[in-house]
């Protein structure tokens, strides 16, 4: 709502927020690069006078200058986190935050450190639980042992499939739950970005590898398959590919919580009722070998945003 996507009206993202409770839709995830901090101060707005509704989740690590969207740099050393912290919890506009994430692993400091001072945090009350994103398996065991990890946040989706080498094995084994980002991929997984001819020119979608000139025909096709299987059931290509997402969680006995986007009362409304969706056997078997076929990096600058490149 505040970043990355291009201009953003307020008074309709509150609106969508307002409509999410209603929905029973509370588990809320942002952090602080969002709009270097705008979208946690969006929330607070929105939550003021009830707090107590949602399950709040933001992150710390990512340091990029404001209105940028790409990473300048990331930041795991305990002085770091604690101010980091601080300044979440201020503009949140709450005394505790329930599940906070470490955004990227600083690889110049030891996950050790980081996941130390972020103990700290909760043995200090300021926060409940804590949360890892783009994690490697091994980086998981280890800030395992310092303090217990409630949740893995990384890309999971029809089209991106290569946490399921490790990381899903692994927080199945130490009973970690998995919060799935980007399970629509980025809006093109629904099928109504043929194109990138309507973003705004500061879109970050624009860079993505997989929305290339050379690559989206080919990731075309592989969309063109998702919206035929969502016609043939009668729903829309998103929900066909968030219970795809819900489905793996059942296969691999892992509480997953996809967390798709969204900007727009209607798409919210569709996206909350793909848990209702129950996709056939067959349906399954002509999804799973979509990712497969993609073309091109999951994510622009995967040695530095991603787990790609490490153990």
């Amino acid at each position: 709502m505040s970043h990355a996507y291009g201009p953003s009206d307020e008074t309709e993202s509150l609106a969508v927020l307002d409509r999410a409770l209603e929905l029973g839709v509370t588990f809320w995830d942002t952090s602080d690069s969002y709009g270097t901090g705008a979208n946690e101060e969006l929330l607070a707005r929105a939550l003021a006078g009830r707090r107590d509704q949602v399950t709040l989740a933001t992150k710390f690590g990512i340091v990029s200058a404001p209105g940028v969207h790409t990473v300048q740099r990331v930041r795991g050393d305990a002085a770091y986190v604690r101010q980091a912290c601080e300044a979440s919890l201020r503009r949140l506009g709450t005394d505790v935050i329930d599940l906070y994430y470490q955004h990227r692993v600083d690889v110049t400091v030891p996950i050790e450190e980081t996941v130390g001072a972020m103990a700290e945090l909760v043995a200090a009350g300021k926060v409940r639980h804590l949360g890892l994103s783009e994690v490697t398996a091994s980086e998981l065991r280890r800030a395992h042992a310092i303090h217990p990890i409630a949740a893995v946040q990384s890309e999971w989706s029809l089209w991106s499939r290569d946490v399921e080498e490790a990381v899903v094995p692994t927080c199945g084994e130490l009973g970690v739950g998995f919060v799935s980002y980007s399970p629509l991929g980025r809006g093109f997984l629904t099928g109504t970005l043929d194109t990138l001819d309507g973003l705004a020119g500061d879109d970050f979608r624009r860079s993505q590898p997989r929305l290339q000139e050379s690559t989206i025909a080919v990731n075309r096709g592989l969309v063109g398959e998702v919206r035929a299987l969502a016609a043939e059931a009668g729903i829309p290509a998103a929900q066909v590919a968030l219970a795809w997402v819900h489905h793996r969680g059942e296969i691999w006995n892992l509480p997953v919580v996809p967390i798709p986007g969204t900007r727009r009362v209607r798409w919210l409304e569709q996206n909350a009722a793909a848990v209702d969706v129950v996709l056939p056997p067959e349906a399954i078997e002509r999804l799973d070998g979509l990712a497969t076929r993609v073309v091109g990096d999951r994510h622009v600058q995967m040695g530095l945003t991603s787990a790609g490149g490490r153990d």
